[in-house]
C-alpha cells in the first residue's frame, strides 16, 4: 500500500478511535467517584470500628446497624468498580481491534461491535451499582441528634 494510503487509513481508524477513548475518559472520572465514596465507606467503618469499646449497649446496636449498612455500601461500590474497570478494558480491546482490522486487513466488524456492546452491559451494570450505592446512601441517612 502506498504510502498516502497508509496515511489515510491510520487517520480514519483513529477517527474512529476518538469517541472510545472519550468513553473512557468519563469512565475514568466515573471510576474516581466510585473509588472515593468507597474510600470515605472504608474509613467511616474503621471509625465506627475503633470506637466499639467505647459503646454502650444502645450505641453498640447502632454502631452495628450502621455497619451493616456501610457493609452493603462498600458491596455496592465495589461491583460499581468491577463493572466500570471491566467496560473500560473493553473499550480498550475495541480501540486496539480498530487498528488490528486497519494494520491487517482482516474483517473484524462483528468482534468489535460484540465487545462494544460487552462494554455498554459493563457500563450499565457498573452505573446501575452506582444508583443503587447512592440510593442505599440517602435511604439510610440519617440528619439530626442521635437517639
Amino acid at each position: 500500500m502506498p504510502i498516502e494510503q497508509d496515511i489515510g487509513v491510520i487517520a480514519h481508524v483513529i477517527q474512529l478511535a476518538v469517541a472510545p477513548v472519550f468513553l473512557l475518559t468519563g469512565i475514568g472520572a466515573f471510576l474516581g467517584v466510585m473509588s472515593g465514596r468507597l474510600a470515605r465507606v472504608i474509613d467511616r467503618a474503621r471509625r465506627v470500628e475503633g470506637m466499639w469499646k467505647e459503646y454502650d449497649g444502645k450505641a453498640r446496636a447502632r454502631a452495628h446497624e450502621e455497619l451493616a449498612i456501610l457493609k452493603r455500601r462498600a458491596r455496592l461500590a465495589y461491583w460499581a468498580i468491577n463493572f466500570c474497570t471491566c467496560a473500560a478494558l473493553l473499550v480498550c480491546t475495541v480501540v486496539a481491534m480498530l487498528f488490528v482490522e486497519a494494520f491487517v486487513g482482516a474483517n473484524l466488524k462483528w468482534i468489535i461491535g460484540s465487545l462494544f456492546v460487552l462494554a455498554m452491559i459493563a457500563l450499565i451494570g457498573g452505573l446501575t451499582s452506582f444508583l443503587r450505592e447512592i440510593y442505599f446512601a440517602t435511604r439510610t441517612l440519617r440528619i439530626g441528634p442521635p437517639d
